[in-house]
């Protein structure tokens, strides 16, 4: 969870050098002690941004890439998740890469799990939708559940599919949870934007000033 209020966007945006041991995300800086636990295949560019179990929203073709690590009980994710869709729509060009990161409670593991479960049956987005709308901190299962008979997903086929898949879809989570330990990151939600992080709820002018700061350094 993040710790402090929304801040200007100028304020909240850290542009960071590059570089250890060839472990980079461009501008984001690999914290050392966390990445000694962490795979170096798994802090890789590729492997942050091109996950090839990881959700994909927006314009797969996009110029800019947004990755949102998230967690389905984090106040500020929710505040700033609205923000965040809208801009994705408007703007056509933005590749929206999401990194379920549940820390903050069991039921946030839940959640997670069952939105990417909801994948394979091409409702991974609007499960997540979903359980980001529901109010609260602490949301419990029993919402979750209720949340998901009102979203018009196959239920049961989610049931089957978590099931099935529950190997990958963990493995999945302990790798968001490795990028995300091995970057130093703090809590809830971080927006890696191109090349810069945002660790703090944005409101839409703050991710678009930043979406455009990120094209401008991608054309020098």
């Amino acid at each position: 969870m993040q710790r402090s209020a929304v801040r200007p966007v100028l304020a909240c945006l850290v542009a960071m050098a590059l570089c250890l041991l060839g472990l980079s995300f461009d501008g984001i800086v690999v914290d050392r002690a966390q990445a000694q636990s962490v795979k170096p295949s798994e802090l890789t560019r590729e492997a942050i941004l091109n996950d090839p179990e990881a959700p994909v929203g927006g314009n797969p073709k996009g110029d800019v890439t947004i990755v949102a690590f998230e967690d389905y009980n984090c106040p500020f994710c929710k505040k700033s998740e609205p923000a965040l869709q809208k801009l994705v729509k408007e703007d056509g060009h933005i590749r929206l890469v999401y990194k379920d990161w549940p820390i903050l409670s069991a039921t946030s593991v839940y959640g997670a799990e069952v939105a990417l479960a909801a994948k394979y049956q091409g409702k991974y987005e609007v499960v997540h939708h979903v359980l980001m709308h529901i109010p609260g901190t602490r949301v419990s299962k029993e919402t979750m559940d209720k949340a998901l008979h009102q979203s018009g997903v196959d239920v049961d086929r989610l049931n089957k599919d978590l099931a099935a898949h529950m190997e990958d879809i963990r493995a999945l989570l302990r790798r968001n949870n490795a990028q995300a330990e091995g970057m130093g990151f703090q809590g809830t939600p971080v927006f890696l934007i191109g090349p810069y992080k945002v660790a703090a709820a944005l409101d839409y002018e703050g991710f678009k000033k930043v979406v455009a700061q990120a094209r401008a350094k991608e054309k020098k």
